[in-house]
């Protein structure tokens, strides 16, 4: 079979062309430690790692919901922590407030109360990032409004919050909310940290009442009313500091499932993407030393003249 004078040149032209683009890939993947620069070089495990870095994706954003809120859980345990250290003096008071103060000293507790139930206030409409934290989802608004008289006693707080929270996704439909409600009088939702329906709980008014009962002098409404409905309302925080502990510990939990998650996932798109490094560089040698090769025996063969074959 005769064979074109043109057939052996453009063969080695296919050939080189073909180890040099083979040559480069691997380069590539030594260089950059992944076997998949474009999609046709594995369709397949191309889809799987887009799929795998799509869910990576939804678990760091579920990782940023349960950070956020771990950090909210904790300034509300902060508030609470200091409105039971204001209750339990409110307490102290109102045991102290019996028949045989005189009217001086309960003016003085009287006064004392004041300034607890404003200390209260402050804490009650602290802040997380901007957000009023007792609010409900009308967060960008103080949840308690304070009136006072003429001689700066506290008459009435208004709640102005609502009676809805927030919820996070957590993880692929779950949802969870690290908000508590500042008053809830529905009897349904969420408690009420402050006001609550359910358990009779109603902190401010209580505060309020016990401050007019000592400025009047009025100590057996002090042990009739006021001590019971003080009680209500440190049973209402001590279910509120359970609620947002079993909360913590939930939070923490979805941590620690999630960055498990976040890791297989990480090894599994490595498994599908990342080149071997070793076979990659055994496969450039022997890709490089047939390129030399090729080159060497075209060009012998390329200088070869009519003299040669007549030898």
């Amino acid at each position: 079979m005769r064979v074109a004078n043109n057939t052996f040149p453009t063969s080695l032209v296919d050939q080189l062309g073909r180890l040099a683009t083979r040559q480069n890939a691997l380069q590539n993947q030594a260089a950059t430690g992944q076997r998949i620069q474009l999609p046709e070089d594995d369709p397949a495990a191309t889809r799987r790692v887009l799929d795998l870095q799509a869910t990576q994706a939804a678990v760091a954003q579920y990782q940023s919901n349960v950070a956020t809120m771990k950090e909210q859980t904790a300034a509300s345990y902060t508030a609470m922590r200091s409105l039971k250290t204001i209750s339990d003096r409110i307490g102290e008071l109102a045991i102290l407030a019996d028949g045989t103060r005189s009217p001086a000293e309960l003016s003085d507790y009287a006064t004392e109360v004041t300034q607890l139930i404003q200390q209260a206030m402050q804490v009650a409409n602290g802040k997380f990032r901007d957000n009023y934290l007792f609010a409900g989802t009308a967060s960008d608004q103080p949840p308690f409004v304070m009136a006072t008289d003429s001689e700066g006693h506290v008459t009435s707080v208004t709640y102005n919050g609502n009676n809805s929270v927030a919820q996070n996704e957590i993880s692929s439909g779950v949802t969870l909310s690290a908000q508590t409600l500042g008053a809830n009088s529905t009897g349904t939702g969420p408690r009420g940290l402050i006001t609550d329906s359910r358990s009779g709980a109603d902190f401010f008014n209580h505060l309020i009442s016990f401050q007019n009962d000592l400025v009047s002098g009025n100590v057996g409404a002090v042990a009739a009313t006021d001590r019971p409905q003080l009680a209500r309302d440190e049973d209402n925080f001590l279910f509120h500091f359970a609620n947002i502990g079993a909360i913590e510990g939930r939070l923490e939990s979805s941590s620690s499932l999630l960055s498990n998650q976040s890791q297989s996932l990480q090894t599994s798109v490595s498994k599908a993407a990342d080149a071997d490094l070793a076979q990659t560089l055994v496969q450039l040698n022997a890709t490089q030393t047939a390129y030399q090769a090729a080159l060497q025996s075209g060009a012998h063969i390329l200088s070869l003249s009519l003299l040669d074959y007549l030898q």
